[in-house]
């Protein structure tokens, strides 16, 4: 019977130069999408896949994301006074119970793996856990984290997300070499970290979730260095394919938005305000325009 999956790092130590000038004071993790944060959707991911332990990996300048989750006594206080109940509802979800969350500094920028191994002494060697980036918001019916618990527990090993991806993008991603493919699920012979192009051995590409036996953090312990001299997490799954454990890929029912680059944000934040009651008519009515003047002028 497999452990079950309690806790969960979120690596959010990066500066988030794509995003400069506006991250040169507000951490990425805090750049809204319409209106939560990213962190918001990876915390709200992880609680509905009945994660109790939140671990940050966090860096210099990050102070403004872990005052995020405090309570504000001040402003509940206003909005209790003034009747504002909803608004008070949804300024609770936001904060997080004493001793839920822990903050953990990386103080070298030594890649995903690192960043991962920094939280080791925060987890149960016995037990498994989850790795979430923010950068990778999914929108899904079933929160994927959930739909990856779910088949963790009949399966066990470790698991990653995976999606299949377009020839010319899947340099950019750690990629599954398949060993059985069982439909939602795949066994995993290899893992290859941003394979050259004509190089990769299949376009099922690993995203920014994890459920990760133990096992890893062990293998992270030898601090090998991997693609661009970096520790790489992916590098600790894959010498986990050769145990009895092994490693199995996961394709999530949802759509995945980059929100680590400009265009994906963008559209991150249309695909989520169209799905929305408050704002789908305004924000259509208002793209609908700028189509038919973008075509007029064509």
């Amino acid at each position: 019977m497999t452990r079950k999956v309690t806790k969960a790092i979120f690596p959010v130590a990066g500066l988030g130069t794509r995003f400069l000038p506006a991250t040169k004071s507000i951490p990425k993790e805090i750049m809204t999408l319409v209106d939560r944060p990213l962190i918001q959707y990876a915390i709200d991911e992880a609680r509905a896949a009945g994660i109790k332990e939140f671990i940050f990996v966090t860096s210099r300048g990050k102070g403004a994301l872990e005052d995020y989750f405090d309570h504000s006594p001040i402003l509940e206080q206003e909005l209790r006074r003034k009747g504002k109940d909803n608004l008070l509802e949804v300024l609770k979800s936001t904060n997080m119970d004493s001793g839920a969350i822990a903050y953990i500094r990386q103080h070298k920028a030594l890649g995903l793996g690192h960043a991962v191994w920094c939280a080791r002494r925060l987890l149960d060697p016995k037990e498994p856990f989850a790795v979430i980036l923010p950068d990778d918001v999914i929108a899904a019916e079933k929160p994927c984290l959930q739909q990856m618990v779910e088949a963790y527990e009949d399966l066990g090993g470790s698991m990653v997300a995976a999606m299949e991806v377009p020839t010319d993008k899947v340099s950019s991603y750690g990629v599954l070499d398949i060993k059985e493919d069982m439909g939602d699920t795949v066994s995993v012979k290899g893992m290859v970290e941003k394979p050259a192009p004509g190089t990769e051995p299949s376009n099922l590409a690993v995203i920014g979730r994890y459920i990760l036996d133990p096992a890893v953090m062990k293998n992270l312990n030898q601090m090998k260095s991997g693609a661009g001299g970096e520790i790489q997490l992916t590098d600790a799954i894959a010498d986990e394919i050769a145990t009895e454990r092994g490693v199995y890929g996961y394709r999530f029912s949802g759509q995945r938005f980059d929100c680590g680059s400009k265009a994906g944000f963008l559209q991150a934040t249309i695909a989520f305000g169209l799905s929305r009651d408050d704002l789908r008519d305004e924000l259509q009515e208002y793209l609908d325009e700028l189509s038919a003047v973008r075509a007029a002028a064509q």
